[in-house]
């Protein structure tokens, strides 16, 4: 087990996004690049990009979000989407940039090997 946004958790998840390969994912998410800034005792950067999560801020990206720890593991450990749209509407996730980038993560539907991919994640990973 690896703890959520610590360097050996970025290193495992490197390592499983190199094992998936390719993800088959629609356009919408294929071609979306994410950055996210993550708030709180120690904060961390990184990005999505065409499905998968990676370390740091990508310059690339057409929008940013803002986010604290606990939100943002709480999001991934469930994937409940309510929980997200909740903080939004609550301040605890602001967005900049290009929102309608961020929708489609709402929408869209993702691969079978994006969810094999973030179910590897969740499980090797310490909330």
């Amino acid at each position: 087990m690896n703890k959520f946004l610590s360097q050996s958790w970025f290193d495992a998840v490197a390592t499983l996004n190199q094992e998936a390969g390719e993800l088959n994912l629609p356009p919408t998410l294929a071609n979306l690049i994410l950055n996210a800034k993550i708030t709180g005792d120690n904060p961390v950067e990184l990005h999505l990009n065409a499905g998968k999560i990676m370390q740091d801020t990508n310059p690339n990206a057409a929008s940013t979000i803002s986010i604290d720890e606990a939100t943002l593991g709480r999001i991934i450990e469930t994937g409940d989407v309510n929980i997200a749209i909740e903080a939004f509407m609550m301040g605890q996730i602001r967005i900049d940039g290009d929102m309608t980038q961020v929708m489609a993560l709402q929408s869209t539907k993702p691969s079978q090997e994006q969810k094999a991919l973030y179910k590897q994640i969740k499980a090797m990973t310490e909330f």
